[in-house]
């Protein structure tokens, strides 16, 4: 579950420079982040797997 916490933010740090760098990858860069949140929402045992 401790991995999801920091995954989240990476996220979010890595859709905002790419929005700051390509401002017309909007669209997709939010999608993607909704999917990717989402994700790791509906299975948070994913992160914990490998461990």
């Amino acid at each position: 579950m401790d991995n999801i916490l920091v995954i989240q933010p990476l996220v979010a740090l890595i859709a905002g420079v790419l929005i700051l760098i390509m401002p017309r990858l909007l669209n997709y860069v939010v999608a993607i982040y909704l999917i990717v949140i989402g994700v790791l929402g509906l299975w948070p045992q994913l992160g914990s797997l490998g461990t």
